[in-house]
């Protein structure tokens, strides 16, 4: 019978999709310690990761290892090398949380925009005047950046159309005519458009060549009054650069629910800048995205043991064909 290792706890809808298969055993890691997977990875014929560091010498010795289902779709966390060299797929939850960071992305925007903890402050600090400065902004007809047009991208685009923003995208997977259908104007350079655009939203995973791509010469390049939002991986961008610009007044503002360290280090320069709003890489922890979560995930472990594991979740297809 295939044994299933739970590394972390999942939601009880999650639960379910397991329970529905007798046919499969399911045995939750009693910690998430290195020498527990090379202990109990060996037996696993699939694993259903969390957040926790897989090590890379476990999957060394997972002969019977079938498929590493995450929890999410991040993938940080995973020595996806060490896993291809093995022959085993890394399956994602693809779509389960897009709605919900897309719903953050805008929290963070709005916040900003609106001056949500200024004015919160200000009202129970007994400065109602400040009212009479009129800080806040409208969103309404400004135009949006996304770097990056992939699930998350595509439900940030929805709702920005219901607020009349003009959307431009840099996806270079992306054609240009699948971007019109939705709406989107396509640019081949994400450098070229910063100085035209009132929000940059990013959307792109943490490589080599993405990190600390918003630097101090993007930050310049930027409207005095533009909003930057980061909800998809911390590196991506020069935190310091971006603090100081904050404290220069640069930008109206940043939202960061990622960080280049989780959590920050007490020294980082964004904890002190008024004009971030800051999340602790929360955007697509809700409820609802918590049960979505573990029911793509458990479906993916169990596709995967069945031979029916979908390739379009999968990080290192390859793997499939061989």
């Amino acid at each position: 019978m295939p044994l299933v290792l739970l590394s972390g706890q999942i939601h009880d809808d999650g639960m379910a999709v397991f329970e529905a298969r007798p046919d499969v055993t399911i045995r939750e890691m009693e910690d998430n310690e290195a020498a527990t997977f090379m202990r109990d990875l060996p037996d696993a014929d699939a694993l259903l990761i969390r957040t926790s560091l897989l090590p890379a010498e476990a999957i060394a010795v997972a002969d019977r290892l079938r498929v590493v289902s995450r929890h999410g779709v991040g993938y940080d966390n995973i020595p996806v090398d060490a896993l291809t060299a093995k022959g085993v797929p890394l399956a994602l939850a693809v779509g389960a949380n897009a709605d919900s960071v897309a719903e953050h992305v805008f929290y963070l925007i709005l916040s900003i925009a609106k001056g949500g903890p200024a004015n919160d402050a200000a009202v129970r600090n007994g400065e109602w005047n400040v009212r009479n400065r009129m800080p806040a902004f409208d969103i309404g007809g400004r135009t949006l950046l996304l770097i990056g047009f992939g699930r998350v991208g595509r439900s940030v685009t929805r709702i920005a159309k219901a607020f009349s923003m003009r959307v431009i995208a840099f996806d270079p997977a992306v054609g240009a005519e699948a971007m019109a259908e939705a709406g989107v104007e396509k640019t081949d350079d994400w450098r070229d458009v910063l100085a035209e655009v009132d929000v940059v939203s990013l959307h792109t995973p943490r490589l080599p060549e993405t990190e600390n791509m918003i630097g101090a010469a993007e930050l310049r390049s930027m409207k005095s009054d533009a909003i930057l939002i980061n909800t998809s991986r911390g590196g991506l961008i020069d935190e310091y650069a971006l603090a100081l610009a904050l404290q220069k007044g640069q930008l109206a503002g940043a939202g960061i629910d990622t960080f280049a360290d989780e959590p920050p280090p007490g020294a980082s320069p964004l904890l002190n800048c008024e004009r971030a709003i800051l999340s602790p890489h929360i955007a697509g922890l809700t409820r609802e995205a918590g049960a979505r979560l573990s029911v793509y995930a458990a479906r993916n472990v169990l596709a995967a043991i069945d031979g029916q594991l979908d390739p379009a979740v999968v990080v290192n297809p390859s793997v499939l064909t061989t």
